[in-house]
């Protein structure tokens, strides 16, 4: 995990922690094809550093509470989770089998802070301050979906909201919240080449 060393300060526990998951995710990409069996050698880059960049964006502050929509294994979620034990994160995807990997790795790497549970974003009722996600639909049928969990009450510097990790020409997407999107270019934070054409969205909710 030296990348992820490399651009932020651990503590003994979360590198620990983050070194379990370089071990746990290929045993079970090997049952499961959560990560295409290529892609597994880039677990630490393409994975856990691209959710950590949400880290870049904002220091949660203690007590907030994040649900990641479409959490697959358990991307943004569980490596923000690492890095920000005192929050609360929730994670939902409607595919059981990826929600039980999720929730054996957290257990394994013995995270307290977070919830797997398997269901559609339509039907997470609960309030949360944000929503994270990691490209898993078009960025307006996304904010349909979780306007309703963002509530009111700010607690972080930045307004409550959705933060969205994406790659590619975003302008279409981002053109009906034109006034008030913000997009951050990762590969400011993380100057190799696959960040070249990664994005972070953020909109206040």
């Amino acid at each position: 995990m030296k990348l992820i060393a490399d651009y932020f300060h651990l503590t003994e526990r979360q590198a620990e922690q983050f070194a379990q998951l370089d071990v746990l995710y290929p045993e079970w990409n090997a049952k499961i094809n959560l990560i295409s069996r290529k892609d597994i050698d880039n677990l630490e880059e393409h994975h856990l550093l691209h959710s950590l960049a949400i880290a870049k964006i904002i220091q949660f502050q203690p007590g907030t509470t994040i649900l990641d929509v479409g959490t697959g294994g358990g991307f943004p979620g569980i490596p923000l989770a690492i890095m920000f034990p005192e929050c609360q994160f929730t994670l939902i995807d409607s595919i059981g089998k990826k929600i039980r990997v999720a929730q054996d790795i957290a257990e394994r790497i013995g995270l307290t802070n977070v919830e797997c549970i398997q269901e559609r974003a339509e039907e997470e009722k609960r309030q949360f301050d944000f929503v994270v996600s990691r490209a898993v639909m078009p960025l307006p049928d996304l904010v349909k979906l979780v306007r309703k969990n963002i509530h009111h009450r700010h607690k972080n510097a930045m307004p409550n909201g959705l933060i969205v990790l994406k790659g590619g020409d975003l302008h279409s997407e981002t053109h009906p919240f034109r006034n008030i999107v913000e997009l951050t270019d990762l590969h400011t934070f993380f100057p190799t080449d696959w960040f070249k054409t990664k994005q972070a969205i953020y909109l206040p909710l």
